[in-house]
């Protein structure tokens, strides 16, 4: 199975960049978008062939995540059970006999970290959350989960310690999600990569330098290891200040259950 997940930094916008053709070529049977910046009715967008789940935020033209699947799923639920948390859209769960797919759109701290107690809350409120769900079966969780986990996952790592995205703060809580039994499966793959990131400043030419941050993941629970095919940062395609990350998986979960 093909699972993308992408930061579209406004769903109308961008599809007027070409958005339809990107999604008809990859030909995922999971598509999750992060910051579609909608309101319930401000857009007409259904997809042949697939189911779609849409969480609004309340606030107008801010954060926001979808889903478009091959594949019915059991159940819905949008966001994690927590009102503080979950008026902003940040949160899709579907539900399959055999896994749960996840996408989230994790907040940002903000400049000078001015929400970055919010965020260790929200942290510690969603791991919980995902916790949860991985005791019943396994959890594949993709999205812009805005940290850039390690040195080697940003251009200019050593300018950025105090900046949104990479204070110590918020690479601890990204550790204790693995250390909580989740695989960050790009660097399943590519353990020592450099130079792969998922997210440029508009501003310096940063994309035209590749001076980016890996900020977007693809998450599995552990036991889900023996289905991992492959992980792809998915650079060439433009049209948002993200660009897409891919997962494969084996489409058998029967040894997972």
């Amino acid at each position: 199975m093909k699972f993308i997940s992408w930061n579209v930094n406004g769903l109308r916008a961008i599809i007027k960049k070409g958005f339809m053709d990107i999604f008809n070529e990859l030909d995922a049977d999971f598509f999750c978008l992060q910051e579609t910046k909608l309101q319930e009715g401000q857009i007409e967008f259904k997809v042949p062939g697939y189911y779609d789940y849409w969480n609004y935020a309340e606030k107008k033209g801010y954060s926001g995540t979808a889903i478009f699947t091959k594949h019915k799923p059991l159940s819905v639920t949008y966001g994690i059970g927590k009102p503080e948390h979950d008026q902003e859209g940040r949160v899709i769960t579907l539900s399959y006999p055999d896994y749960y797919v996840v996408t989230c759109y994790t907040p940002n701290s903000k400049s000078e970290l001015k929400r970055l107690d919010y965020r260790m809350e929200w942290e510690d409120d969603f791991l919980s959350y995902l916790k949860t769900l991985d005791t019943e079966k396994p959890v594949i969780l993709c999205g812009d989960l805005n940290v850039a986990h390690e040195n080697i996952d940003l251009k200019n790592w050593k300018t950025n310690q105090k900046s949104a995205g990479f204070s110590e703060e918020e690479r601890l809580k990204f550790s204790t999600l693995l250390d909580n039994g989740f695989i960050d499966t790009f660097r399943y793959f590519y353990p020592n990569k450099e130079g792969a990131y998922t997210w440029w400043n508009y501003r310096f030419n940063a994309r035209k330098n590749n001076a980016g941050w890996r900020i977007d993941y693809f998450c599995v629970s552990e036991r889900l290891q023996e289905h991992l095919q492959g992980a792809k940062i998915l650079n060439d395609i433009v049209g948002s200040d993200h660009c897409p990350v891919e997962l494969s998986l084996k489409d058998s979960f029967d040894e997972s259950k």
